[in-house]
């Protein structure tokens, strides 16, 4: 999925946002802004949305000598998710139908997204609940479970930090025997890594690995040969999210992806509305 002109503000958003979060200073933020907006203008626009955030994501962690800016953001995503987790397990048992509950929780944890504009906040996330069980979900979560169910090896590829533990609600109902974990190799955005996983609890019921690459979504290039492996090999990819739809729509091998739609750019190529749940295989 390539880059279209309506992605450079957001661009733009994200790093005066980074910028702000990091330099208290308004004036002190100018000059590195000024630099950033250059880089976001040179930019090869050919490429998909993650490989221009990760050139610029790159960027910002070097002026700023920062190696994790969102790394505040993710822990306290971590922990309101984590506050949540006996409540969603209630909805998922107390439901007629628990396969779609998981699902639908898995796909509503794709909102909290620092690098989307349409987010939630972590705090906003209980009184969203609700409304996320009543919306509805484009997409068979069924179909998924029947897949794997046939499947011998099944790569799931996480998002973000707080959404991570919504994953493991779901991936606690697939077979986790035959399931490997990715998380991003090195930090970018509020994208979830190994230390996440690990407070989430994901390494207690799946084998874990990081993909070695610094996108904030799938770019197989860049990624590490121990994914490679693993993605050539796995019968069955369950992609999470807006940035490892952007990196593998086109991709040939069979991938069942679970996002939010976040943009009229996705809109358009996913053929669903802005703020849609879907579930597309």
């Amino acid at each position: 999925m390539k880059t279209q002109y309506e992605c450079i503000p957001c661009f733009v958003r994200q790093a005066s946002e980074v910028l702000a979060m990091i330099i208290e200073d308004e004036k002190s933020r100018e000059r590195p802004m000024r630099r950033l907006l250059v880089e976001i203008a040179s930019s090869e626009w050919n490429g998909t949305p993650p490989a221009i955030a990760q050139q610029l994501h790159r960027m910002i962690r070097e002026m700023t000598d920062n190696k994790d800016p969102y790394s505040s953001v993710k822990n306290e995503m971590n922990r309101i998710a984590a506050e949540l987790m006996p409540r969603m397990r209630e909805m998922i048992k107390d439901s007629d139908n628990p396969h779609e509950v998981a699902v639908r929780l898995a796909i509503a944890g794709n909102l909290l997204d620092s690098g989307a504009k349409t987010q939630i906040s972590a705090e906003e996330l209980p009184q969203h609940l609700n409304r996320i069980l009543a919306q509805k979900l484009h997409g068979d979560a069924e179909s998924l479970f029947q897949e794997a169910e046939h499947a011998d090896n099944i790569l799931y590829l996480a998002d973000n930090a707080g959404e991570i533990y919504l994953d493991r609600l779901l991936i606690e109902m697939l077979p986790t025997q035959k399931i490997t974990v990715a998380v991003r190799g090195k930090p970018v955005l509020n994208d979830a890594t190994m230390e996440d996983a690990e407070q989430a609890g994901i390494t207690e019921i799946a084998r874990v690995i990081g993909n070695g690459s610094d996108a904030p979504g799938t770019i197989l290039e860049d990624t590490s040969p121990e994914f490679k492996s693993c993605f050539e090999q796995a019968d069955m990819v369950i992609s999470k999210g807006q940035g490892n739809y952007e990196t593998l729509s086109d991709c040939r091998k069979r991938i069942c992806f679970l996002l939010t739609v976040k943009c009229p750019v996705l809109a358009r190529n996913i053929g669903e509305s802005l703020g849609s749940m879907v579930l597309k295989i």
